[in-house]
């Protein structure tokens, strides 16, 4: 398990659903180095609605056309963990934003792991 607590890096990705990797959603692709590479964590949000750099709307609404809604990827770790990882997503996003902010970790374990430590 990483441990993880304290002053940690918070990186966002704004992506598109319909972005691809290898015939593979690019958000996936992210999780799965990011996992690969050790990071505490990764989620993936789907937006309902949103627009990026072209100005246009995407939205899940009913009598929409857009299929392409905003996918939101957050990773938190240690800073140069993290900063470690970013040249990865100059291959991977050619489209979307990336965003480094400072967070403090309050909290951080694995999952059942503290049931566990309070049975004992």
């Amino acid at each position: 398990m990483t441990k993880l607590a304290g002053t940690a890096l918070r990186l966002t990705i704004f992506v598109g659903e319909s972005d691809l990797w290898h015939h593979r959603p690019v958000y996936t692709e992210i999780v799965h180095r990011a996992h690969a590479a050790g990071l505490g964590g990764a989620s993936v949000f789907r937006g309902v609605e949103g627009y990026g750099a072209s100005s246009l709307i995407h939205t899940q609404r009913l009598l929409s056309l857009s299929e392409d809604l905003p996918v939101a990827i957050v990773i938190v770790d240690a800073g140069e963990k993290i900063r470690a990882f970013l040249p990865q997503l100059d291959e991977l996003v050619r489209e979307g934003l990336v965003m480094l902010d400072d967070c403090e970790v309050i909290r951080y374990t694995e999952r059942g792991k503290d049931r566990e430590d309070r049975e004992r």
